[in-house]
């Protein structure tokens, strides 16, 4: 019987061949706290000339999304030809909170607002990704202000921009490229502005999802196929970002991640605040780790999960979802003990009293740094509109920067040797091991890890 040659993939080769922007390090900015950014962004807009994006999962109605769109507003007034839209994800503006009255929306808010201001325009989109928000939603991340991108996980509320005593902790980056700007708004307005499911929030009525089922059908068709358009203008010898877009299966950010992981010759970093990985990336972990490379993960606390409820307080289902991350995660560290035991496979968890944890993000051998708000999970590898920004520093022009922000990040984390340190779920409250065990019982248990 003939023996099939054994060939080898070349992941090398296809971060070589993406097309990529030259970026000037001076240009390249990252704050490392919340509320910082939220003043940096303040200040950008109100610096604004010509154009206003920002797209965000959602721009919540309170303090910070009303002082958002106060200083839109004010800029709008004051300089009447500036271009801003918003867009934010459909589903999530038309719905109040959990327990809310479901008259109390973002949506609603945005009406009332435009009232206020009858002659100022600034249109606020919502995209509808899929039919259903369990399906897919609006997950893409950038704001962009005239040539700057400002990029992060973060949507706009009190938590998300630390206008209060509570913050929700992310990354917060600052690149000014004007072809990079150009990209992300000319994306906009080929592939989202043409389409009819587009409809804007700040209106009296919206039409209901049974009447645009078609419109949104078509859209998510057309994304699937869409990317970044742009004129390359960098080598692999130089400092680079590239911006790249994914909705599907086997969408283009999805490959990027898989090849970045693959090209790891010392060590790769991770950080995703909830811990599902899809199948693919467990496997591309574990070779990597027989392979001597190094591995850390940084993940958020089960207490430091926005879905957490501290068993002092009403419970509700959702509340199950930090423990179901936890079960995953001990099971992964018990399955790779012994690459913790050699130092090789490093876990951290990240917690600060009772703040949240929302980073994402991919570091490699300081050479590669992916900035995204893809979560690592099959939901974000599936369902939801994605994006990032790869950067590629061969010369490591952006290194102290991005160790900045790393080593940032690791001060509020606590290295995990050993998965007994990870509580087992027999130890949970009550109601949670009740939740766990129906679930397990009628196997819905992995319904629910496809779509987290």
């Amino acid at each position: 019987m003939m023996r099939i040659p054994f060939i080898k993939y070349n992941h090398q080769k296809h971060l070589d061949e993406l097309a990529k922007i030259q970026q000037d390090a001076r240009q390249y900015y990252i704050c490392v706290n919340p509320k910082a950014y939220r003043l940096a962004l303040i200040e950008s807009i109100k610096k604004a000339q010509h154009r206003i994006y920002i797209v965000a999962l959602y721009l919540e109605q309170d303090e910070a999304g009303q002082e958002i769109l106060n200083e839109l507003y004010q800029i709008k007034q004051q300089r009447p030809n500036l271009d801003i839209k918003i867009f934010v994800d459909w589903h999530r503006a038309q719905r109040g909170r959990i327990g809310e009255d479901k008259a109390h929306t973002n949506a609603n808010y945005y009406y009332q607002l435009k009232q206020q201001h009858p002659d100022i325009d600034i249109p606020i989109y919502g995209v509808p990704v899929n039919r259903r928000e369990i399906l897919g939603v609006l997950h893409l991340k950038g704001f962009i202000i005239d040539d700057t991108v400002i990029y992060s996980g973060a949507s706009i509320n009190n938590v998300y921009l630390h206008k209060r005593e509570k913050y929700r902790y992310d990354r917060y980056h600052f690149i000014t490229n004007p072809l990079l700007a150009d990209s992300m708004v000319q994306f906009i307005l080929d592939h989202f502005l043409p389409y009819q499911a587009l409809q804007l929030l700040n209106t009296g009525t919206h039409k209901t999802r049974k009447q645009i089922k078609s419109e949104i059908k078509t859209l998510r068709q057309h994304l699937m196929d869409a990317s970044y358009q742009y004129n390359a203008n960098a080598d692999n010898q130089t400092l680079s970002v590239s911006p790249i877009m994914g909705l599907g299966r086997n969408n283009a950010l999805n490959k990027i991640i898989h090849h970045l992981i693959n090209v790891t010759e010392q060590q790769i970093t991770f950080c995703t605040p909830y811990f599902n990985l899809p199948s693919i990336l467990v496997r591309d972990i574990i070779r990597l780790l027989r392979k001597g490379r190094q591995v850390e993960l940084i993940i958020g606390d089960k207490e430091a999960n926005d879905f957490y409820i501290p068993p002092d307080k009403p419970f509700n289902i959702s509340g199950g979802l930090p423990y179901l991350y936890e079960i995953n995660l001990r099971s992964f560290i018990e399955r790779l003990q012994p690459f913790i035991d050699k130092e090789q496979l490093i876990i951290r968890l990240w917690k600060d009293e009772n703040q949240t944890y929302h980073l994402k993000g991919i570091w490699v051998d300081n050479k590669w740094v992916l900035i995204t708000g893809n979560n690592l999970n099959p939901r974000a590898w599936r369902l939801d509109l994605e994006n990032g920004i790869l950067i590629h520093d061969p010369k490591q022009e952006l290194r102290d920067k991005f160790n900045q922000e790393l080593n940032t990040i690791r001060q509020k984390t606590t290295l995990v040797t050993h998965f007994q340190q990870i509580q087992a779920s027999q130890f949970y409250p009550s109601q949670v091991h009740k939740l766990i065990k129906r679930l397990s019982r009628i196997k819905v248990d992995r319904i629910i890890k496809r779509l987290l």
